[in-house]
């Protein structure tokens, strides 16, 4: 069993990180049945990062938008930098503890348009295990922001068409960067439940093509349950559509709780299973492994 997308510290807080905390998720792992883990945390919450990206935000004709996306940055902010954060997990790699989980390093990294080189050379500064690439927001629009009262109202003043199309725009944009090895969620334009018949075909198949097209795996998550969706991410026919192109399959819970790894493990499985997928892909450093999907006995 193998979690690759975890979360030290939940949103809205700024709690510190300890390699402690690593051996806290190291341990419910492997009391849960995982046996690999991968530390994920988000890319923008680093402080340095935006001495290097500068305020990306501002970049949206949007008042509202630039002002709120001030706010939410902010408030998600950690007070420690990316190195503490790799120097944490590193330490706790290094000794996760008897009979817990093993331990390996990544980050999930949002696009930031037009800034992506300098995105590349921030990561280059460190040896990672394995880099998820993810879409949160649109311009400065948080649009998985459900519930915000600026950024879930932005959904009635958009048609779902529209947005989801130029969702597909920037998980090819962020593809085609060449940054990251796997999309994550990589259809949460569903989440909030915002659906767009005419244009989701189309949709799923530019993701699947930008995955495939750049040689990248998709996450199969379980964190899609607790959206407003009600389904995990991806979308049946779209996981299908990227066994049929060949597109490798992670693992994930996407927890920001160590209550959380592995979260509905089984489930997951058995959906890969249905959409033809025999294998998973773990990452280290940066190269993918393939797993068998079942272990014996199973």
């Amino acid at each position: 069993m193998i979690d690759q997308h975890l979360h030290l510290v939940p949103h809205g807080t700024t709690g510190r990180f300890t390699a402690d905390t690593v051996r806290e998720y190291a341990r419910a792992a492997a009391e849960s049945g995982v046996t690999d883990i991968a530390v994920t945390e988000h890319l923008f919450r680093f402080p340095d990062v935006r001495d290097v990206l500068g305020e990306w935000w501002t970049a949206d004709d949007d008042p509202r938008l630039v002002e709120r996306m001030a706010e939410y940055v902010e408030v998600e902010g950690f007070a420690q930098t990316l190195a503490e954060y790799v120097d944490v997990v590193l330490e706790a790699a290094a000794d996760p503890g008897d009979g817990a989980a093993r331990v390996r390093l990544g980050l999930e990294v949002d696009l930031f348009s037009g800034r992506m080189e300098e995105v590349a050379r921030l990561l280059g500064r460190h040896s990672w295990d394995v880099l998820l690439g993810s879409v949160h927001w649109l311009g400065s629009w948080g649009f998985d922001q459900w519930g915000d009262p600026v950024f879930g109202r932005e959904w009635g003043r958009r048609e779902a068409d529209d947005v989801w199309v130029d969702y597909a725009g920037a998980v090819e944009e962020l593809a085609a960067s060449e940054v990251c090895d796997v999309l994550a969620h990589v259809d949460l334009v569903k989440g909030g439940g915002y659906r767009a018949p005419a244009v989701e075909a189309e949709v799923h198949e530019r993701l699947v093509a930008a995955a495939a097209g750049h040689d990248l795996c998709i996450e199969l998550s379980s964190n899609g349950w607790r959206h407003p969706a009600g389904t995990p991410y991806p979308s049946d026919p779209l996981l299908a559509a990227a066994r049929a192109a060949g597109v490798g399959l992670t693992l994930a819970s996407d927890a920001h709780d160590a209550s959380r790894v592995g979260e509905r493990h089984r489930d997951l499985v058995a959906i890969a299973a249905a959409a033809g997928y025999d294998e998973v892909m773990l990452f280290e450093g940066r190269v993918p492994k393939a797993v068998p999907l079942f272990s014996e006995g199973d």
